[in-house]
C-alpha cells in the first residue's frame, strides 16, 4: 500500500462549544478520488480546510509528505481585484503559446466560455470568479487537489465536462482528488470514495453516491437504526437507485441479496397515475399554454415562434446552457414578464407558485416559525395533517432554530426555508428555478420525498442532473437556436445533441473565393485541408452510430436489470455486461473528440 499524500491522527475540532470532528483519523493517498457529504454545518469544508493546512486543528495532527503540492478551489476566492483574467489562468504566455497546448485550451474553452481574457476581476459576478478559480487550480502543477463546490454556478455541460476532467486525470499532474460535493450525479461519475461527516465522526464507503446510500442502507439495518424517518426515506432512494436509474451502473462492494432484501415491497417512488388523477381533478384540463411565443432578451431571440403546453400532472425539467434563457421562460410562465410575440394561456384553477434564484422574499427580522405559521398552521402531506414546527423540523429546523431570526440563517437555511414556505401555500402549479443551490444531500432527499406526493404541475431548471432525473418525467431544452423541443432521452441526449452543434459550429465554411486569384499553392493546401476534414466527418458519423448502438443497449439492460430485480445471478451477469457497455461507450466518446478536433 502507497503512503497517504496527506495523513490525519486523532483530529478534533471545535466551534464554540459544538464539536465538528472529534478523534477523526483518516488519510489521502495516491489515486484516491474522494467526495465529502454531510448536512450544512457538519465540518465538511472545515475538514478540507485542515487538510490543506489552511486552518489547524484543535487537537491531533496533520502531515503531508514531503515537497507536496496542492490547490483548492474554495467558495471564497481569493482573486487579485485588479487582476485579469488571463494572467490569473495562462499568465504572461502569449495567445498562440497557451492555445497550443490541448489541456489549456480545453480548460479556458469549457470554463470560461463568454468570459474576455482581458476583463479584470472587479467585474465579474461571484459564478464567474469561480470559474477562474476553477480554470486556474486546474492548469496548476499538483499533487493533491481539493474542491469545495466545484460544481456551482456551472451548468449541466460545464458539470459533465468537469467530471470527465476529472476522471481521465485531467487535474494537472494531481494524482489525489477530494470534493466536497452536494451534487449526487458528480459524486457518481467522479468518486471513488464518499466520507459522510456527521455527528462530529467521518464514515468511509467504497464508491460513489450510489454506493454510499446502498452501504449507509446495510449499515441501518444491520444496526436497527432508530430513526424510522430517515431510513425510509433512504429505502425510497435505494429503491429508486436499484431500479436502474440513469448513470447508476457503480456496484456496492457488498451482497446484492443484502441490497435485494432491504427494497422488497418498496414501491416507485410517487403512483404518477395517481398523482395525475388528482392533479387533473385540481386543474382541469388548461394549465399553462405558450401560443406561438418569442422571448427576446439583449436583442437575441431566446425562444423564437414557439409553441409549449403544459398539462395537469407533467412534471417536466428545463434545461439549457447558461444564457440560453431558462430563467426568461420561467418568469413568462408566472406571468411576471411578457412575450415580445404570441401570447400566454393561464387555466382559470391554476395556483402558481414560483421559487427564484434570490432570497429577497424573506423578512430578516422575522422568526423562522412565525413566518411559516403565517402562511399555514397545519398543513396536509400525503393525506395526514402536519403542523409547521412538523414540518419545519422535517426540514431541518430544530431546537433554537425555529425560533431564530431569518437574517441570523445561512444561504442553506434561507433557501430550505423559502422552499418550505412555498409548499405550505398548497399550490397546483410549481415553478422551480434552481431549488437544489446551497441544499444538502439530506435535505435534497426530503424535498423529493414531499415531491413525490405532491399533485400537480411541476416545472424545474437544474443544473443536478440527479434532481432532475429524480423528480421529472420529462426533459425539455432550450438548444440556443431558438427552439425549444421536448428530448425521450433526457440530459444524455441533450448532451449528444449539444456536441453535434458544436462539432457543426467548428466546421469551417468555405467562402466562394476567384479562381483567378487562388495560387496554385493554396489550392493543393485547400484539397489536402478538405480531405482531412472529409475523413474526419466519416469517422464521427461511424462513431456516433456505434454509440447511438450502445446507448440502445445499454438501455435495454437498464431494462433487465430493472425487470429482473430478484435474480441475483441474473442481475450480476447484466451488471458485468453493463459494465463492459459502458467501457466500450467511453472508449468511443473520447474517439468521437479526437475526431472532432480534426473537423
Amino acid at each position: 500500500m502507497s503512503p497517504n499524500l496527506i495523513n490525519a491522527e486523532r483530529l478534533s475540532k471545535a466551534f464554540g462549544v459544538r464539536p465538528l470532528l472529534s478523534d477523526v483519523s483518516l488519510g489521502v493517498q495516491e489515486g484516491d478520488r474522494i467526495g465529502i457529504v454531510g448536512r450544512n454545518g457538519d465540518g465538511k469544508t472545515t475538514l478540507l480546510r485542515i487538510l490543506a493546512g489552511l486552518e489547524p486543528p484543535d487537537a491531533g495532527r496533520l502531515t503531508h509528505t514531503r515537497g507536496l503540492h496542492w490547490g483548492m478551489v474554495s467558495q471564497h476566492d481569493d482573486l487579485d481585484e485588479h487582476a485579469t483574467i488571463r494572467s490569473a489562468v495562462v499568465g504572461d504566455r502569449a495567445d498562440h503559446e497557451w492555445a497550443a497546448d490541448q489541456r489549456t485550451r480545453d480548460i479556458v474553452t469549457h470554463l470560461l466560455a463568454g468570459l474576455e481574457l482581458d476583463r479584470t476581476m472587479a467585474g465579474l459576478s461571484g459564478g464567474e470568479r469561480r470559474r477562474v478559480s476553477l480554470a486556474a487550480t486546474l492548469l496548476a502543477d499538483l499533487d493533491v487537489l481539493l474542491l469545495d463546490e466545484p460544481t456551482n454556478h456551472l451548468d449541466i455541460e460545464a458539470v459533465d465536462w468537469l467530471a470527465r476532467h476529472l476522471t481521465a486525470g485531467g487535474h494537472g499532474s494531481a494524482s489525489a482528488l477530494v470534493v466536497v460535493t452536494h451534487d449526487r450525479w458528480f459524486l457518481d461519475a467522479v468518486c471513488t470514495t464518499t466520507w459522510e461527516v456527521h455527528d462530529a465522526q467521518v464514515d468511509t464507503y467504497d464508491g460513489g453516491y450510489a454506493a454510499y446510500v446502498l452501504a449507509k442502507a446495510e449499515r441501518d439495518r444491520q444496526t436497527t437504526a432508530t430513526e424510522s424517518r430517515r431510513q425510509n426515506l433512504m429505502r425510497k432512494e435505494l429503491a429508486w437507485l436499484r431500479r436502474g436509474a440513469p448513470a447508476r451502473t457503480s456496484k456496492p462492494k457488498f451482497r446484492l441479496d443484502a441490497a435485494a432484501a432491504l427494497i422488497s415491497g418498496e414501491p416507485e417512488p410517487r403512483d404518477r397515475v395517481e398523482l395525475q388523477r388528482f392533479a387533473a381533478a385540481r386543474l382541469g384540463k388548461d394549465v399553462l399554454d405558450l401560443e406561438d411565443a418569442t422571448i427576446t432578451r439583449g436583442g437575441r431571440h431566446l425562444v423564437d415562434r414557439v409553441t409549449w403546453r403544459l398539462g395537469p400532472g407533467d412534471r417536466v425539467g428545463l434545461i439549457g446552457a447558461n444564457g440560453a434563457g431558462k430563467t426568461s421562460v420561467l418568469s413568462v410562465l408566472a406571468g411576471e414578464l411578457a412575450p415580445e410575440a404570441g401570447r400566454l394561456r393561464t387555466g382559470r384553477t391554476v395556483k402558481l407558485a414560483q421559487l427564484t434564484q434570490t432570497l429577497d422574499d424573506l423578512d430578516p427580522a422575522q422568526r423562522v416559525l412565525d413566518s411559516v405559521e403565517e402562511i399555514r398552521r397545519v398543513a396536509s402531506v400525503g393525506g395526514k395533517e402536519v403542523t409547521a414546527s412538523s414540518m419545519l423540523e422535517r426540514f431541518g429546523f430544530t431546537g433554537d432554530r425555529l425560533t431564530a431570526r431569518i437574517g441570523d440563517l445561512s444561504g442553506g437555511e434561507r433557501r430550505r426555508l423559502q422552499l418550505l414556505r412555498l409548499l405550505l401555500d398548497e399550490p397546483n402549479v410549481l415553478l422551480l428555478d434552481e431549488p437544489t443551490n446551497d441544499l444538502d444531500i439530506d435535505t435534497l432527499t426530503v424535498v423529493e420525498d414531499f415531491l413525490d406526493g405532491w399533485p400537480g404541475t411541476l416545472v424545474v431548471i437544474s443544473h443536478d442532473r440527479y434532481f432532475l432525473e429524480r423528480v421529472t418525467d420529462s426533459v425539455s431544452a432550450l438548444l440556443g437556436d431558438g427552439s425549444l423541443v421536448m428530448l425521450p432521452g433526457g440530459v444524455d441526449e441533450y448532451m449528444a445533441r449539444r456536441a453535434r452543434q458544436e462539432a457543426e459550429r467548428r466546421m469551417p465554411t468555405t467562402a466562394n473565393t476567384d479562381a483567378s486569384t487562388t495560387t496554385e499553392m493554396t489550392e493543393m493546401r485547400g484539397a489536402g485541408d478538405a480531405a482531412t476534414q472529409r475523413a474526419a466527418k466519416k469517422e464521427l458519423a461511424k462513431v456516433e452510430r456505434q454509440i447511438d448502438r450502445l446507448s440502445r443497449r445499454i438501455d435495454e439492460v437498464h431494462a433487465a436489470m430493472s425487470e429482473h430485480s430478484s435474480d441475483y445471478e441474473r442481475l450480476a451477469k447484466l451488471d458485468g455486461e453493463l459494465r463492459g457497455l459502458q467501457g466500450e461507450k467511453d472508449a468511443l466518446e473520447h474517439a468521437w473528440l479526437d475526431a472532432a478536433e480534426q473537423v
